[in-house]
């Protein structure tokens, strides 16, 4: 088998795809700019594959460096964020957090920044996932989401979370506007990847037939979900507990007040390293807010 390329091969054509320049890459990393050069031919050939179209003055991705740069860069990110993580752990009032990505880019960052004004001296490194990651051996707390059947081993369930359904202010007003249960299904239907049962659920609650909608948008990623509604491009069914920020905000309403209960929920759990009262804290400070924005 054949040994992993070094890491500097790796860091040279990510940079230099980032800035598709041989040059800037070198500036930002700190090589010249023919070291950078040769880094990334070294990894051509490792790979039996060129990663980069050259120009005199620019460079541009082939199709088999666009397909290997998210992977690798979803590596790279780890690798940073382990590295924080470790070096973190060693300030004793460092919390690390690991929780889905949707939910730290949400109600959790207002949590954590609640928390920060009234204990300034503990320090949080929010880590967002997708999907999920082994974060298990270096977080202090854990949150994940799962559904009723593939329940964690041990955790403490933050809310009993509802499906909302959400659209645009502009969507419930007008000639077209969504008045009537029966009106969603004239509008698209935002979904999330692997969450798309919801959809189901919300129209068994609303009574209407879920197969008589055939206009769909769908998306890896709830906020991004909730961005597109927001914007006008149509429904979404989610979870109430990261649909509050939205409500809240006036970005998005409920057309109607059917809340049905959700088959995923979140859990949180102590890291293997708990750092005891200082992780109580933060744990105990999570679960009253979690309840808020069910509330």
């Amino acid at each position: 088998m054949k040994p992993p390329p070094p890491l500097n091969y790796i860091r040279s054509f990510e940079c230099s795809a980032r800035h598709l320049s041989f040059t800037e890459a070198a500036g930002e990393l700190g090589y010249t700019q023919a070291a950078i050069s040769n880094h990334v031919r070294a990894l051509e050939q490792y790979l039996g594959h060129q990663l980069f179209i050259r120009y005199p003055r620019s460079l541009k991705l082939t199709e088999m460096g666009e397909a290997f740069l998210p992977t690798l860069r979803q590596a790279l990110n780890q690798i940073d964020f382990a590295t924080e993580t470790v070096l973190a752990s060693a300030r004793n009032k460092t919390i690390v957090i690991s929780c889905p990505a949707s939910l730290a880019e949400n109600w959790l960052a207002k949590c954590v920044a609640g928390f920060s004004r009234k204990h300034p001296d503990v320090e949080i490194l929010l880590h967002g996932t997708i999907w999920e990651d082994s974060t298990e051996q270096i977080a202090d707390i854990l949150i994940s989401i799962r559904r009723f059947d593939n329940l964690p081993s041990q955790g403490l369930q933050l809310c009993n979370d509802r499906l909302v359904l959400l659209c645009a202010p502009q969507l419930v007003h007008g000639q077209n506007a969504i008045r009537a249960p029966e009106d969603v299904l004239k509008s698209n239907w935002i979904a999330v990847h692997g969450r798309q049962e919801f959809w189901q659920d919300m129209a068994d609650a609303l009574g209407i037939d879920a197969s008589a909608n055939d206009k769909r948008l769908s998306t890896n990623s709830t906020n991004i979900a909730l961005e597109m509604a927001a914007s006008g491009a149509g429904c979404i069914v989610t979870t109430q507990s990261l649909a509050r920020t939205y409500v809240d905000r006036g970005l998005l309403v409920e057309p109607f007040q059917t809340r049905t209960k959700s088959a995923w929920n979140y859990y949180l759990a102590e890291g293997q390293a708990s750092k005891g009262t200082t992780v109580a804290k933060v744990r105990d400070w999570i679960v009253v807010e979690a309840q808020k924005v069910i509330g």
